[in-house]
């Protein structure tokens, strides 16, 4: 990681009214590959979103400090979040046939984005559209920028949205769930080409997962989150020895194919992990 980190973030609390849902979470993001980890709804997308201030109107985000390269987010308007969202920071979101607009083509909706970053004639915006859908390895790309979303299997819609991100050359990039609609050869290959953005273009990346053993492999570092809170941090190479017994009783869950077991452990949860 860098000596000066690109996002700052210190005592992030999001609530709903009354309710809160993230309770003081506290990270810093260099050039690296960061893993958000924890069970569904333990707040790992509802942190990715209020980074790029996308929760809902009635969301309350607060924090003591949230900075983005010098730049206080907390205070920025939502006009200095336009000009930031997708050219600096960007998210991949988990399925793409949400995502992407059922009624424009691929090569449509790419070239929106390229439009935002760079002008361009009608025959360049669609050289630079088939350059980026070869750059995420898609073949024939003038094909496929003629076809619409429903038309692509999930691993090549991943890749349009990756190449949709890459349009706009951001510095932060938030992956929420990337590769879970993907079968094990297909997200290998998206995992391959996000490890290569990274190093190629210094990519900070923010990567949301329930998949322990892949950012065991895949990243630099670890967060564990449980009831909107951060419970452990550490160095994804130290997954498997955790302290927090929260993290420890996610990682006896996983199945093993070489410890045949006839009964997975079932977690058993403290009160004192949702006050801490």
């Amino acid at each position: 990681m860098t000596d000066h980190p690109l996002l700052q973030v210190e005592g992030l609390q999001v609530a709903y009214g009354s309710t809160p849902v993230v309770h003081g979470v506290s990270f810093t993001l260099g050039r690296e590959k960061l893993a958000v980890v924890g069970e569904s709804g333990s707040g790992k997308t509802t942190v990715g979103r209020a980074l790029l201030k996308l929760l809902p109107p009635q969301a309350r985000i607060s924090a003591r400090r949230l900075q983005f390269d010098g730049m206080d987010l907390l205070r920025s308007s939502e006009r200095d979040m336009q000009a930031l969202r997708g050219r600096r920071l960007s998210m991949i979101m988990q399925d793409p046939k949400y995502s992407l607009n059922p009624v424009m083509s691929i090569g449509q909706q790419i070239g929106e984005a390229v439009r935002r970053t760079e002008t361009l004639t009608r025959a360049e915006c669609e050289e630079r559209i088939e350059a980026l859908l070869a750059r995420v390895r898609i073949r024939e790309p003038r094909r496929v920028a003629a076809q619409y979303p429903h038309e692509l299997s999930g691993g090549m819609g991943q890749r349009v949205m990756i190449a949709m991100m890459l349009a706009q050359r951001p510095q932060l990039l938030i992956a929420d769930e990337p590769t879970s609609a993907l079968d094990v050869s297909v997200r290998q290959e998206v995992l391959q080409l996000l490890d290569e953005l990274v190093a190629e273009q210094g990519l900070a990346l923010l990567f949301i997962s329930h998949d322990l053993h892949l950012v065991s492999r895949f990243c630099d570092r670890v967060l564990v989150m449980y009831g909107g809170r951060v419970v452990e941090t550490l160095a994804a190479a130290e997954l498997r020895q955790p302290h927090h017994p929260y993290t420890q009783g996610l990682m006896a869950a996983l199945p093993s194919l070489r410890q045949r077991r006839a009964v997975l452990p079932v977690l058993q949860r403290d009160a004192a992990w949702s006050a801490a």
